[in-house]
């Protein structure tokens, strides 16, 4: 049974971490070059894989389940949950951008929100990668 929630929590990680990464990411270059579609399915992405993630989260959390004393454990979930929280955020500017660049108004081009998603998806790859050195190197015994 180990083995198998070890499997989904690894793969959760690998199929729902890496395309929320990599939708938000790409996020600022699509506002920049003005792409309404391009953003509804970045924004689409997001939500759908951040929500997939907390399958990373729920089977890590019952594999860990003898540990979740251990130190380590303890700032990989409170990692995890300041992502996701950020996660929340970027959508929510997603959104926001979506709304501005399909008004009418060509003044407003979404610098703001250009700025928001790309410091904030840089911090939540930092966490993903913050966690993964801690569950990497932490000492389950």
């Amino acid at each position: 049974m180990t083995n198998l929630l070890l499997w989904l929590h690894i793969g959760f990680s690998i199929f729902a971490l890496g395309p929320v990464t990599a939708a938000t990411m790409s996020t600022p270059r699509f506002i920049r070059a003005k792409d309404v579609n391009v953003l509804r399915y970045l924004h689409k992405t997001t939500r759908i894989y951040g929500i997939a993630s907390i399958g990373v989260f729920l089977f890590g959390l019952i594999l860990g389940r003898e540990f979740l004393g251990r130190p380590y454990l303890s700032a990989s979930m409170t990692l995890f949950i300041v992502a996701a929280v950020l996660l929340v955020m970027i959508a929510r500017d997603q959104g926001s951008a979506i709304r501005v660049l399909s008004s009418e108004n060509p003044d407003d081009d979404a610098k703001v929100q250009t700025g928001r998603v790309a410091a904030l998806s840089g911090v939540v790859a930092l966490i993903w990668i913050v966690i993964l050195v801690l569950m990497v190197w932490g000492d389950p015994s």
